[in-house]
């Protein structure tokens, strides 16, 4: 199993596929799939059936999930860059390679 190197609540950018150029903020990893789930990008409308929930039933739009490898990770100033670890003392930390910043 890979290590990912991308977590939900960072914010990222589709650096490929059909929504390149969106970003948003990671919702969920799906680590068995190599998946994400992004904020507001890779909508699709899903037929529900009527339920407790929903009574009406229709077409609701929700985000699909991601290929990992598709997705980069944004910095504090907004630009792509790859992730490092390091140990700071006895912590190991995920870096911005671009700025050498934590993360």
């Amino acid at each position: 199993m890979t290590k990912l190197k991308i977590k939900s609540g960072d914010t990222v950018k589709v650096i490929a596929g059909d929504h390149k150029g969106s970003e948003g903020k990671v919702l969920q990893v799906l680590i068995d799939k190599n998946k994400a789930i992004v904020e507001g990008v890779n909508m699709v409308k899903k037929h529900t059936k009527p339920s407790a929930q929903n009574p009406q039933g229709g077409i609701v739009e929700k985000e699909a999930s991601i290929q990992i490898s598709n997705l980069s990770l944004l910095t504090s100033k907004g630009e792509t860059t790859r992730v490092g670890y390091r140990m700071e003392g006895d912590k190991k930390v995920r870096f911005s390679k671009k700025s050498n910043e934590v993360i």
